[in-house]
């Protein structure tokens, strides 16, 4: 904010500066015209206008016409140069928060690129330092990402800060850990006023660790955004944040187009994931072998989990996203997987197992919408099943639908899917605003 207003008054300065010399020209150097070639003036008031002049005791100025016109001119100027500096002072007060998020997490490129729609630079996703930077309803926000981007080694630009973290196991929570000690150290510094954090958390909901931070129990986090059905979200201020796309994969931003829209696909169905011992997952496998459904599936099973693709399984993904009708979301550690958002992302409808996981996410005793609470609330229009056993007969019914219903099924998704990240960032913003900028009420 600082910053912001010594750049706007280095401007206005600037401005009257080139004003005032302007006005000094005008004034003292401008050269008169000479007298000499100009023809008699003869005022448009007759002779009542000369005898007034003379009557009055003065010399008659036969270029005060032309004299007035100047003056007018230049107090247009001058009114145009107050309605600049308004309009300055206007946009200022318009911007009332400035917002710097600090991306220590991948779900931070999900937050600026997928739900922001935000562009960094430079493009290159292995740059060590990246940033961006949009106007967004009263706030200003940048943002920097990066393994460059350490603590006490930027440049803090904005009394507000968004901190993105990852606390999914105990050892991102220790490299989490210092972030939060160096945002406290600026608040008690009084070098930033507000913080929030954005946190990717436990599959199974372990985020006690956070809680002593939050400014409700002490801390000094105002707000917490957390992934997963997390017990303690209250929608005041800790909020439920979506998981979003596998970004530590580079999962891109995917532009619908006509041919996602309309073609036919090959296939009814996708499944392109690990098989763990003793899974729901090897009970869909069994079940797609059963009456040949795997043929009409694209079915890609591994026996153990890989972090990294490799172009080429990279491009399988895509490609059984964008070819299949359906994509199969069975559960892992958690109901919620980057699956369910990667299929949105290509107009492939999500068939989810709608059970809940081991751990300490929401009950579904308590909470009748858990597991994903946040999807059901927005009205997601997935499959939810609550067995696979249901599978087959959810295929047989996709044998049996028209190009053109699946064509309005793929409309009905993909719009959804916008619609759902435009209210993501209207919430999210919504809430900075609430808590960071003064409350009116008296």
């Amino acid at each position: 904010m600082r910053g912001a207003r010594r750049r706007l008054c280095s401007a206005l300065l600037l401005a009257y500066g080139l004003f005032s010399l302007y006005a000094a020209y005008t004034v003292f150097l401008r050269p008169r015209r000479s007298a000499a070639p100009r023809p008699p003036h003869r005022d448009r008031r007759g002779q009542r206008g000369f005898t007034d002049h003379v009557a009055l005791g003065n010399e008659w100025n036969p270029w005060e016409e032309d004299e007035k016109n100047e003056l007018a001119a230049s107090q247009q100027r001058y009114e145009a140069y107050l309605k600049m500096m308004k309009y300055a002072r206007s946009h200022l007060e318009q911007t009332s928060l400035r917002v710097q998020i600090w991306g220590k997490a991948a779900i931070g490129l999900y937050l600026w690129q997928h739900i922001f729609g935000g562009h960094l630079e430079p493009a290159d996703v292995t740059a060590q330092w990246r940033e961006g930077s949009q106007k967004a309803g009263k706030t200003y926000f940048s943002f920097l990402t990066g393994p460059s981007v350490v603590p006490g080694y930027f440049s803090v630009e904005a009394e507000h800060v968004v901190l993105v973290l990852n606390g999914r196991e105990e050892a991102k929570v220790a490299a989490a850990t210092p972030w939060l000690r160096y945002a406290q150290t600026l608040t008690e510094t009084h070098k930033i006023r507000h913080v929030a954090v954005v946190l990717l958390g436990s599959e199974q909901c372990n985020n006690g660790w956070i809680r002593p931070y939050l400014k409700r129990n002490g801390g000094f986090v105002n707000l917490l955004f957390v992934t997963y059905d997390c017990a303690f979200v209250n929608e005041e201020d800790i909020f439920q944040w979506p998981l979003g796309v596998a970004t530590y994969r580079n999962f891109p931003v995917v532009e619908p187009n006509w041919s996602m829209l309309h073609d036919p696909r090959s296939y009814l169905c996708n499944f392109l994931g690990t098989i763990y011992k003793n899974s729901s997952r090897e009970t869909l496998m069994e079940i797609l072998k059963q009456d040949g459904l795997d043929k009409l599936c694209w079915i890609a099973a591994r026996e153990q989990w890989q972090p990294q693709e490799t172009n080429e399984s990279f491009k399988n993904y895509q490609d059984a996203l964008l070819q299949s009708d359906l994509t199969l979301c069975p559960v892992g550690i958690n109901t919620e997987c980057y699956r369910i958002y990667e299929a949105c992302s290509y107009g492939s409808l999500p068939v989810i197992e709608d059970v809940m996981t081991p751990g300490d996410c929401g009950n579904s005793s308590i909470y009748h919408s858990a597991p994903l609470q946040l999807l059901k609330t927005m009205g997601a229009p997935f499959i939810f099943i609550k067995n696979w056993n249901e599978l087959p007969a959810v295929l047989e019914k996709e044998k049996k639908m028209s190009l053109q219903e699946k064509i309005q099924r793929r409309k009905k998704l993909l719009e959804w899917y916008q619609n759902f990240k435009a209210w993501m960032k209207q919430k999210f913003i919504i809430a900075l605003e609430n808590s960071f900028l003064p409350s009116d009420k008296g």
